[in-house]
């Protein structure tokens, strides 16, 4: 019921506000009160990105192998897999930076009225001939052949000077 809720949310918490001790109580109480582990592990998963993100890049690593350990070998005996994941986690310096550029993407979009703007031509791919006539992939710098960074826009027109990093350009 709600409790089922209510504890995923301690748990989230308890690992967001770096309580080692917490977060492993929470964990345990769900487990032993009979909670499916891989529910638990793939909240672990989405809470690796969400929370840790870019902060510990190998978090999301810890988390799908915590998952695929559940998986293969069950309960009780990966109580101790997730466990480890929820330490880690607590443990772990906490970066919202992709979740919060993510979302002013999507805000983004949302607000855009009209259609989308197009793929900037450099950027198309041009598999045929009469691609390349009309101009796809033209003037577009292969990164990989150059000794130094490349200066090249990505983004369409509209869009450019955007940092979805910080906040959108008005």
């Amino acid at each position: 019921g709600e409790e089922h809720y209510n504890c995923i949310s301690a748990l989230h918490k308890s690992m967001r506000g770096s309580d080692e001790n917490a977060s492993l109580y929470w964990l345990a109480r769900m487990l032993e009160g009979g909670e499916d582990p891989l529910y638990v592990a793939r909240r672990l998963v989405r809470f690796a990105s969400e929370d840790i993100g870019l902060a510990d890049p190998l978090a999301l690593t810890q988390a799908v192998a915590a998952y695929q350990g559940c998986h293969f070998i069950g309960m009780p005996e990966c109580e101790v897999i997730l466990a480890q994941c929820v330490v880690y986690f607590a443990r772990a310096p906490k970066s919202i930076e992709v979740y919060k550029a993510y979302s002013n993407v999507k805000e983004c979009l949302r607000m855009h009225t009209g259609p989308l703007p197009p793929v900037p031509l450099h950027l198309r791919n041009a598999p045929t001939r009469l691609m390349k006539n009309l101009g796809y992939g033209k003037g577009y710098k292969y990164n990989p052949m150059y000794k130094e960074p490349v200066e090249q826009d990505y983004l369409p027109e509209e869009l450019k000077g955007t940092d979805f990093f910080r906040d959108r350009k008005t």
